[in-house]
């Protein structure tokens, strides 16, 4: 029973607000000295350079300088500024807007705090002075947001691609069609509100100082650039033509490359963009050694043994397990971050999976798809604290809580859509 009073040990130290990768770190040194003595990390210094030496988990960084190159090019500014006037004089056309910029900044940056941030700076002002309901307003914000956990190129199915052993090129080309049916329900949801209730959206009046055709020429102008590049990165992988890791480079090329377009571009946003990748890429990294130590010392105190023996006598057998792992996930979402669940808890249920033959690539979809509900989750969904970070006093904590209510349970929809029907998404359950 070591290796699982070692996990409650960590959750619990986790729950205080202790650092992730000291916490796997230091719980795993402690019972891993306990169960043997420090021989057990004998072996430690390899598995660090295996990981270092991981050329899948190189495109980590590389997306995360494209995401951030892309962010202080105020491209977020310009996309939402020109979408804002294409969709404005619709009912909760700013919303609609907000949500399809979410999904350009998702396929072209992935970065969830600078889009959440940038949309929080420069929507969440129109539509409050436009008088829309303040729920609305800020759970659109939240979760156009989060889209670039789910819509490739996405940081967690690279990550998820590493742990479970799987192509990244095809968890990306899976992950598309349930991006894009999320993306719809979330447009779908805006319409029928506003068609039920017109008064929580109302249409911007129509600015008679510019054309039509201006406003889309305009639009056409922001959009093409980002979407450019997205077709760059995203077809070189689907295509065959170069594999993750090297379209990762290439997108941080083409990230550089818009900067000059944009003329946004010094060697001062090269070093600070830089200088925030390595911080993002370091807190990964040490979470994932933390993590790396913690698995190993659960892994020979038995607990794995004793978790898959257990999960495999669930009843209702392969479909038992799904839903209970899915309502772990979802429950731990609420507490930790989708990196340590990541590394902590998807390694454990990955044995007990394939035991049961079930897809591994559905199965790390479905993981992508409600590890993304993680950052809209109170008490502790990061994109709840970025949007409160820049939102005007008005707003309180409450209003963001409440709004992202509707696209939570959205979802979990989706999630549930994915369990039901994977034919949908060109996918099996099964081997």
């Amino acid at each position: 029973m070591i290796g699982m009073i070692m996990f409650l040990v960590a959750l619990v130290m986790l729950m205080f607000g202790f650092p992730v990768a000291f916490t796997f770190g230091g719980v795993a040194l402690f019972f891993g000295i306990f169960a043997e003595g420090m021989d057990l990390f004998a072996f430690m210094p390899y598995r660090i350079m295996s990981v270092m030496q991981n050329t899948v988990l190189m495109a980590v960084p590389l997306f995360i300088f494209m995401g951030v190159i892309l962010q202080r090019t105020k491209l977020a500014e310009q996309l939402l500024t020109s979408m804002g006037r294409l969709f404005g004089g619709l009912p909760g056309g700013l919303a609609i807007s907000t949500i399809l910029v979410g999904a350009l900044l998702a396929a072209s940056t992935g970065v969830v705090g600078a889009s959440v941030v940038a949309m929080g700076l420069i929507s969440l002002p129109v539509m409050l002075a436009h008088n829309y309901d303040k729920r609305l307003a800020t759970g659109t914000i939240c979760a156009s947001g989060t889209l670039g956990q789910i819509v490739p190129p996405s940081i967690i199915l690279i990550i998820l691609g590493d742990v479970l052993g799987l192509p990244v090129g095809d968890l990306f080309k899976a992950a598309v069609g349930p991006g894009m049916l999320l993306i719809g329900l979330y447009v779908v949801y805006i319409l029928f509100l506003t068609r039920l209730k017109p008064q929580t959206a109302p249409a911007m009046p129509p600015d008679d100082s510019i054309s039509r055709s201006r406003e889309i020429r305009n639009a056409l102008l922001a959009i093409i650039p980002p979407l450019a590049l997205i077709v760059v990165v995203l077809g070189s992988i689907f295509t065959g033509i170069a594999t993750p890791t090297e379209s990762s480079a290439l997108g941080g090329v083409g990230a550089v490359i818009l900067a000059i377009i944009y003329r946004q571009f010094s060697f001062k946003m090269v070093w600070d963009a830089s200088k925030d990748t390595v911080k993002v890429t370091a807190m990964v990294f040490a979470i994932l050694i933390g993590a790396t130590a913690f698995s190993m010392v659960f892994s020979y105190t038995g607990g794995d043994y004793l978790l898959e023996e257990w999960l495999l006598m669930l009843p209702g057998e392969q479909w038992g397990f799904i839903i209970l792992a899915m309502v772990v996930i979802l429950v731990l979402g609420f507490f930790i971050d989708f990196v340590e669940i990541s590394f902590i808890i998807v390694p454990i249920l990955a044995p007990v999976a394939e035991a049961m033959g079930i897809n591994m690539l559905w199965f790390a979809i479905l993981i992508a798809m409600n590890l993304q509900t993680s950052f809209l989750t109170p008490p502790f969904g990061f994109s709840l604290f970025y949007l409160k970070g820049v939102a005007p006093a008005e707003v309180k904590t409450t209003d963001i809580y409440k709004g992202i209510i509707p696209f939570i349970l959205i979802q979990i929809l989706v999630l549930a859509m994915i369990v039901i029907f994977p034919g949908w998404f060109g996918m099996s359950s099964t081997y």
